[in-house]
């Protein structure tokens, strides 16, 4: 099949999907034999657009000095002036930045440059359905394009490498945007393809750990340090506690992606792998196997109505004081901080994720998989080749990426994790890491976490239907008892995985 068929044959299939003539089960493999890996696509994710408990916080800052920085605006000013008049148009998932630009900081830009901005806010699978038809007709009509990382294989020919934007168009570069200020941890999990730079990180929710440190202190307990710390502290909560709170949480709702995402992190945190340097499943190995036994001990410190529950459900139990501690995504701390959000403001900490038992080097695994118990997930942003006004839209690139955006976008999208290593640093960020909503302390641990602990799931087109169909309907059945053993468990989805790739 041609490029041009497969784009088009592409849009066709997720038009379909997205409109309803197609479910989801064929939607995932007939992506996946078109090459797309669509990751956790239309899982029903958070408040419906994606992710986890994205909402603006309010910012422990005046307002007045919330605002770009003098030598930003100038830059604007100066460099926007040819394109005054320009509308540029990005489709984008529900994250931190995205609200943050459009509902607090868009105004800026537009203001110093002329240059419109309409930011649509979807959730995942219409972002994808904008971006396979806009590739497919080669109109342009959007001028930016949101790319998740699972996406990047598939459309790293039809966006601009930044860096070769930043080097051909000296008049339109930022003089302080700085490339080598991404983490680059994150430019090769999510922004790179081969040799090509796919746009640059733009948000990063990872796997962190967030425990009650009022019930660890009553307890004497530490903040868990390894996975048998962690089993032992959450049994010991449970013992003291239950059953109006337990040791911990999850999201482990049967066959939803949340429930692999679970998985990965004990899987990888006893020194499993999802596949074998020959690319064949591995979770059903001598470390597979260990880490569903330590799984099944931990869930039975874990509230009743986890099989129910994705991040939504394991963030609410925590925030309703239901659990004690959970690992999931950082960008869940600053909700709990909220006093407006639940029971806990100011009651929770967090640390790195607990050391795994053993870890399997990457080149031990397959499909470019990256074993770590900080599983990760995350998104860049990009230039499409189709657009109109490339050169304004690198200019809204670079402002929205740039140093000094993200450090607004950190405090006013409540916390979230940054891409830059300065911003981390950034006073700014720095002043905001106190008790209260949008709070930034937990940011040091969100640092640390992507440079030592980061864990990433394999690159393939067939990982679509695996990690949201395959893996996690076969737990939901392990979890539901219709297995004996867990190895009969992991061997049934080990053979059912060996189908899928073989089409």
């Amino acid at each position: 099949m041609k490029d041009w068929q497969r784009k088009n044959y592409l849009a066709s299939v997720t038009d379909r999907y997205v409109n309803g003539r197609m479910d989801r089960r064929s939607f995932l493999r007939s992506a996946g034999k078109l090459g797309l890996s669509v990751g956790a696509l239309g899982m029903g994710f958070g408040m419906g657009n994606g992710r986890p408990f994205l909402n603006l916080a309010p910012s422990a800052f005046a307002q007045d000095s919330l605002e770009p920085s003098a030598e930003m605006m100038k830059w604007l000013a100066d460099v926007g002036k040819p394109f005054a008049g320009t509308t540029l148009r990005l489709a984008t998932e529900s994250t931190p930045p995205s609200n943050a630009i459009a509902n607090s900081l868009k105004g800026y830009f537009e203001e110093a440059t002329g240059i419109k901005v309409e930011i649509e806010v979807l959730p995942l699978e219409q972002v994808l359905q904008k971006l396979t038809l806009d590739v497919a007709s080669g109109l342009g009509t959007y001028d930016l394009y949101y790319i998740d990382q699972s996406w990047a294989a598939s459309f790293s020919q039809d966006v601009f490498d930044p860096r070769e934007q930043y080097e051909e168009k000296p008049d339109l570069a930022y003089p302080d945007y700085n490339m080598d200020d991404f983490l680059p941890a994150l430019v090769d999990g999510i922004a790179k393809y081969e040799d090509r730079w796919v746009g640059v990180p733009y948000d990063i929710p990872i796997f962190i750990m967030q425990y009650r440190k009022d019930i660890y202190d009553e307890l004497g307990l530490k903040a868990p340090e390894t996975m048998d710390e962690l089993l032992t502290n959450s049994k010991a909560i449970t013992d003291a506690k239950g059953p109006e709170m337990y040791g911990t949480s999850g999201q482990m709702k049967s066959g939803h992606y949340s429930l692999e995402c679970d998985w990965t992190a004990w899987l990888w945190g006893h020194g499993g792998q999802i596949f074998d340097a020959d690319n064949n499943f591995a979770g059903n190995n001598e470390a597979g196997l260990a880490a569903m036994e330590y799984w099944d001990k931990l869930k039975a410190t874990m509230p009743p109505g986890v099989d129910g529950w994705t991040w939504d459900g394991q963030g609410q139990s925590v925030s309703q004081g239901v659990a004690a501690s959970m690992l999931s995504w950082g960008e869940f701390f600053p909700f709990f901080d909220d006093p407006k959000s639940g029971k806990i403001s100011g009651l929770m900490e967090a640390a790195i994720p607990p050391k795994a038992t053993s870890l399997i080097t990457p080149d031990k695994t397959g499909f470019g998989e990256i074993p770590g118990v900080g599983h990760q997930g995350g998104s860049s942003l990009a230039v499409s080749k189709y657009s109109k006004s490339p050169d304004a839209a690198w200019v809204f690139m670079q402002w929205a990426t740039s140093a000094d955006t993200q450090a607004l976008i950190t405090v006013l999208g409540g916390g979230t994790g940054p891409t830059r290593a300065s911003v981390y640093d950034d006073p700014r960020v720095l002043a905001n890491a106190k008790v209260g909503a949008g709070t930034t302390r937990h940011l040091p641990v969100v640092r640390e976490t992507i440079a030592k602990y980061m864990g990433s799931e394999p690159d393939l087109p067939e990982w679509a239907e695996i990690s949201s169909d395959t893996i996690p309907v076969g737990l939901g059945r392990y979890f539901a008892g219709e297995f004996d053993t867990p190895k009969a468990a992991m061997d049934e989805i080990a053979a059912n995985v060996s189908s899928v790739l073989k089409g």
